[in-house]
């Protein structure tokens, strides 16, 4: 995969993400002002339009699946706060949310929820994990889905007709860190460690085959799993085949961890990771062992140019609204409910049948840059951005497509 630098990359490691949440002293109070009047009731024969998100809004990554919550529901707000007209009728959007935990089971429990409650259409779920065996579901019922953040291949290759995403896929995801490990990195002796989710095995096995690709040496492939805290044995086991560079293919809460164990048994090397791993909160989970441009991951998504701008007003109106910053997927989250909408004015019906065709020929300019989509369902011309931290910083090194 040939790798296109944007302007970004001439500026390397000094671009400050909006991930880490502030630990300085609060500020002062601002002085009260005068309070927003509340927006118009929606008329009486307003087109009721139901909006299912899913997302593990409990468990280890819970702060991820709130993440995309806040998008959602920031989406909703603003949509009724236009007063949007499907057809000849004013839209009430509504958001049913709902927690999978991040577990295959109960996400297909609280997909067959949303079917059963008659949603319009599908945001969600974070997890491929998730998403992949709930997307069945969803398409038995011919309801749109569109995923922010499931990055496993296999979704949108599934023969589905309802399945949409995002985000670059871990074939981009995967193979553009595998390539720069090599060729950026220097990395010669590579270890890899999965935690065995359908997200993690994925991203992983893409690297691997791009790192291979380009000339480095797999010295071992190690498992553990989204739960795990211990991770010695196989630590010490790949310490002895002296990697200079190790991807975990995996979630913040189970790297923050790995990373402090690698630390402690003197492990030297350049820690990397996809997209589950690049969030605000790993140096918090991870303290000092996070170190200083120790660790390289990359986020599905980045803008550039003059993208820039309304994603970073959106990051303001979204810390503004909901007190944190960003963590990685909720603009993405809110594109997505964007792209159903729009494609429900398309059609002038919100009935999934009338306005699925219309999904895959939307041409939507949101807050996290242009998307359309190609035959698969997959976002075109999809961008990925390339991360480290400094000084306990998410800092991004450059966006690629």
């Amino acid at each position: 995969m040939q790798l296109k630098w944007t302007a970004v990359a001439l500026a390397a490691l000094t671009l400050v993400a909006c991930g880490k949440k502030e630990e300085a002293a609060a500020p002062a109070a601002p002085a009260p002002t005068a309070a927003a009047p509340a927006p118009a009731a929606p008329p009486a024969d307003a087109l009721i339009v139901k909006i299912g998100h899913v997302g593990p809004t409990s468990g280890a990554i819970a702060h991820l699946g709130k993440d995309n919550e806040f998008g959602a529901k920031m989406a909703i707000e603003d949509l009724n706060a236009k007063g949007l007209k499907i057809g000849d009728k004013v839209a009430k959007f509504e958001l049913l949310a709902e927690d999978d935990a991040g577990d295959p089971k109960q996400g297909t429990a609280v997909a067959q929820k949303l079917v059963d409650s008659k949603v319009n259409g599908i945001v969600g779920h974070l997890n491929s994990g998730t998403t992949i065996p709930a997307s069945k579901l969803y398409s038995d019922a011919g309801i749109p889905q569109v995923s922010p953040s499931a990055t496993n291949p296999k979704y949108t290759r599934q023969g589905f007709k309802t399945t949409f995403r995002v985000v670059a896929d871990d074939t981009q995801l995967g193979g553009t860190l595998g390539k720069y490990a090599v060729e950026t990195l220097k990395g010669k002796n590579i270890a890899v460690i999965d935690d065995r989710t359908a997200y993690g095995q994925g991203v992983a096995e893409e690297f691997e085959k791009a790192a291979k690709a380009a000339g480095a040496t797999i010295v071992g492939h190690e498992f553990t799993t989204d739960k795990s805290t211990d991770f010695n044995a196989i630590l010490t086991k790949l310490k002895a085949a002296k990697p200079d560079v190790l991807f975990f293919g995996g979630m913040d809460a189970v790297g923050g961890p790995m990373l402090k164990q690698v630390k402690q048994l003197g492990l030297n090397v350049k820690f990397m990771g996809g997209d589950g791993l690049c969030t605000g909160e790993l140096p918090k989970l991870a303290g000092d062992a996070i170190g200083e441009e120790m660790v390289v991951c990359a986020e599905a998504g980045g803008v550039d140019g003059d993208f820039k701008q309304p994603l970073e007003d959106f990051k303001a109106k979204f810390k503004a609204k909901n007190g944190v910053e960003v963590q990685i997927y909720a603009p993405y989250v809110y594109d997505a409910v964007n792209v159903l909408a729009e494609a429900m004015v398309k059609a002038g019906s919100a009935d999934p049948e009338k306005y699925l065709p219309e999904v895959g020929k939307v041409q939507y300019k949101g807050v996290t840059g242009p998307i359309a989509f190609d035959e698969k369902g997959d976002i075109k011309n999809g961008a990925l951005t390339l991360f480290t931290y400094k000084g306990g910083v998410r800092t991004q090194i450059a966006v690629v497509r």
